[in-house]
């Protein structure tokens, strides 16, 4: 099988504006979130892909691969679907571009989801993480994620889910790491859906693979790196360097 890993790369963020190009000790974000997605040696090619000319100099003339959107894109999974339409692939991942910390371990744990008889079956993977501190289980920009016994997410949102109302049962929260693997041919089938009504209401592009009644396998990671969403997250991410 061959594997793309495509980095959607969207210059003017709503909540922390060009954080891409932030500098994060001696590069900017887009540039660690490359050179790590790349540094795993998972992939037959990794390309940025964006609609920014500022982020396709920064890894074109540092020798990284890149192509401009032609088109402007509601996710980055529309973004990365127009860029690998005409691409011969079968596994496509989707690697934020604001994850600068991409280790080799959790992608391949992902990668292989789709192997061997079982995996013949799934479409879409992703990843999450445990989350211990309330203030990120509270904050609304930790998107959490609940799972069936199968690990197949039951559901995806901003807000406290499950919502503890017995306080006697311990219960792991999870994050819902922005980082998916798809068939090609599931995410093209995503570009020509509509945007549905969980995914408006929520801001979460995966709930519309919900809402069409394809699973998404949750693959567990002890990830814990730093999702840059804004500038206090950068300043994590310093310290986390």
């Amino acid at each position: 099988m061959k594997k793309s890993a495509f980095i959607p790369a969207r210059y003017a963020a709503t909540r922390f504006p060009a954080k891409l190009m932030q500098l994060l000790g001696t590069k900017p974000v887009i540039r660690h979130t490359y050179d790590n997605t790349v540094a795993t040696g998972l992939f037959d090619e990794v390309i940025v892909v964006t609609d920014s000319d500022i982020i396709y100099q920064e890894i074109t003339s540092n020798g990284g691969k890149a192509t401009m959107s032609i088109r402007e894109h509601e996710s980055g999974s529309d973004r990365i679907a127009e860029a690998v339409s005409n691409m011969q692939t079968d596994i496509v991942v989707n690697v934020q571009g604001d994850e600068p910390f991409v280790k080799k371990e959790p992608l391949q744990k992902l990668l292989r989801v789709f192997d061997g008889e079982d995996g013949e079956t799934v479409q879409v993977a992703s990843l999450m993480q445990v989350l211990k501190e309330q203030k990120f289980i509270d904050d609304p920009n930790y998107v959490k994620v609940a799972v069936d016994k199968n690990s197949n997410a039951l559901f995806f949102s901003r807000s406290v889910i499950p919502y503890p109302r017995n306080k006697e049962i311990s219960i792991p929260y999870y994050e819902h790491i922005g980082v998916y693997a798809f068939r090609k041919q599931a995410l093209l089938n995503f570009t020509s859906w509509p945007m549905t009504p969980l995914e408006a209401a929520e801001k979460i592009e995966c709930l519309r693979y919900l809402e069409n009644a394809v699973p998404i396998k949750m693959i567990i990671t002890d990830y814990m790196g730093v999702e840059i969403d804004t500038p206090e997250d950068l300043e994590r991410a310093a310290k986390f360097l």
